[in-house]
């Protein structure tokens, strides 16, 4: 069992590449931890360690002084294999880890399939050091490698950077003329696929990148890059791709690059031509060389946006989707300047979608997720699927605004029913002359009151009739005849029945009882 010290400050990191180790390699290794060098050392001291993982930057003793301790005080052919950790701009560190013989620099995060990979070649060249055979020059190399791909992955920004001297220096390396080219996985479902998963699919169609491709390279979107000598590298990977149906690879290649400062040009390049892809279904390859002639493009469509922004809510789909191909120009779609298509999505953006939910406010949980996702286009994987997903959208959100108006509509209608039953409660009324007076039919009337009102027309008439003929009682010496005809009942009997099966009493008990709080009343009994 060889026996390993994981040595970072932080201690989630410290914890999950042991639980990483472990799961990968059971019973393999035997693994110690520490939060910085100096406790490191100590643990070296006591016992001795096959291999080190060590982070640069900690706090008491830095990765760079544990090296150092290290080489000092290990016995000959002791020396542990050390693997360093750290940021992408770490150059300097890096110079004085190779200084001290260090295995290996990974870049954080950690990527599994690279740690994996290098415990693995230490293991095997232990083996191979038991055996006599040394293998110091290609361990240096390796590393080299690596610190080469990092240095130029700096350069990889989406806003362009000055190189550093060490960047320049490895750009100078170069082999010229270069292609750099750009690959993405989607999946059908629009997901994208990691980049060492579209490296391994590449090895798996032409065999071993790094004997095709000067450089293997990943940029901080997660897209692989990849530096050729030409175009022809990515041609046979295309071909391979189409032969074996795999329509998800998408490969961009830039102009042919000359010289070492056109680097960062061609990576920008092979971008834009990689999102050209984006125009149709069929296309998996674009070369940049062959987008920039003969793009059509239009005056932005600022008065079919307005007219769009008016149309919605107003039952017209068919003239909305109509209206949506003209606006994207679908029959020019494969001539397109891709830059017509992006700024009219942004106008889409801030001129209709957005005045929408300004005006309205958010609609349903589903139509607000799905403007969040149509917010920007490529969240698609094509522009077929953007667009239907936006006139899913402007369907959604057309529905929803004509609910809110008929919405509106039946309050306002209901409204002016209430109304008319305040006013006329004391004459003969029932529910066909006010759905009449309404002009809304008498079926649809009785569920939209219902609706509004919680009770049936005949419940809530009753209520308003009894609430004014308390008001009578209370206020005004008038006969109990005389209260049930003001309030539009057709004799005494039937108010006297309303009014119990409502307040629980007689209109007379409940006079009394207004009268008992009201003492200089009491005596006068005519009206009863």
């Amino acid at each position: 069992m060889m026996k390993l010290l994981i040595v970072d400050d932080e201690r989630m990191i410290r914890q999950g590449l042991q639980a990483m180790i472990e799961r990968e390699y059971p019973s393999q290794y035997s693994i110690a931890l520490a939060g910085n060098g100096a406790e490191a050392l100590e643990l070296f001291r006591q016992e001795h360690r096959d291999i080190i993982i060590t982070d640069i930057r900690m706090p008491v003793m830095d990765g760079i002084a544990l090296l150092e301790h290290l080489s000092a005080e290990a016995a000959p052919g002791e020396d542990p294999a050390v693997i360093i950790l750290s940021g992408y701009d770490d150059f300097e560190y890096a110079k004085s880890a190779i200084r001290y013989r260090a295995k290996d620099y990974l870049l954080k995060p950690i990527r599994r399939d690279e740690l994996f990979s290098i415990l693995e070649q230490i293991v095997q060249e232990k083996k191979e050091r038991e055996s006599g055979v040394h293998r110091l020059e290609l361990e240096t190399e390796g590393f080299r490698r690596e610190l080469r791909s990092a240095r130029l992955k700096g350069l990889l920004m989406p806003q362009k950077v000055q190189p550093s001297p060490e960047q320049q220096e490895e750009l100078g390396r170069l082999e010229q003329p270069f292609t750099v080219g750009v690959l993405n996985y989607y999946y059908s479902d629009g997901a994208r696929m990691k980049p060492e998963e579209v490296q391994g699919m590449a090895e798996r169609l032409v065999g071993p990148l790094e004997q095709k491709f000067i450089e293997i390279l990943t940029d901080w979107e997660g897209k692989l890059v990849l530096v050729g000598s030409g175009r022809e590298g990515f041609l046979e990977l295309s071909r391979q791709a189409g032969a074996r149906e795999l329509r998800g690879l998408l490969i961009g290649i830039g102009s042919k690059g000359r010289s070492p400062e056109e680097f960062q040009t061609c990576y920008k390049e092979a971008c834009r031509a990689l999102q050209y892809t984006f125009l149709s279904p069929q296309a998996s390859f674009m070369d940049y060389t062959d987008i920039q002639a003969d793009r059509l493009s239009f005056p932005s469509p600022d008065e079919e946006l307005r007219k769009l922004l008016n149309m919605l809510g107003t039952d017209r789909e068919k003239e909305i989707r109509n209206l949506l191909g003209v606006i994207f120009q679908i029959e020019h779609l494969p001539q397109l300047d891709l830059a017509y298509l992006e700024s009219v999505g942004r106008s889409m953006n801030e001129r209709v979608l957005d005045e929408v939910f300004r005006v309205h406010g958010e609609a349903s949980v589903e139509v607000l997720k799905l403007y969040r996702t149509v917010g920007d286009l490529y969240n698609y994987r094509h522009f077929h699927d953007y667009y239907r997903a936006l006139e899913h959208l402007l369907i959604s959100i057309n529905d929803y605004i004509i609910g809110i108006r008929t919405a509106h509509s039946e309050h306002a209608d209901m409204e002016e029913a209430l109304a008319y039953i305040e006013d006329h409660y004391s004459r003969p009324l029932n529910m066909a002359m006010v759905s009449n007076y309404v002009s809304l039919s008498y079926s649809y009337f009785s569920e939209a009151f219902k609706a509004y009102t919680g009770e049936s027309f005949v419940v809530y008439l009753k209520k308003v009739r009894i609430r004014h003929a308390k008001k009578l009682l209370s206020e005004n010496c008038i006969k109990l005849a005389e209260v049930s005809e003001a309030v539009g009942f057709e004799n005494s009997k039937q108010f006297a029945r309303v009014f119990k099966e409502l307040e629980g009493i007689s209109p007379g008990e409940f006079r009394m009882k207004q009268l008992e709080r009201t003492p200089s009343r009491a005596d006068n009994k005519e009206f009863y």
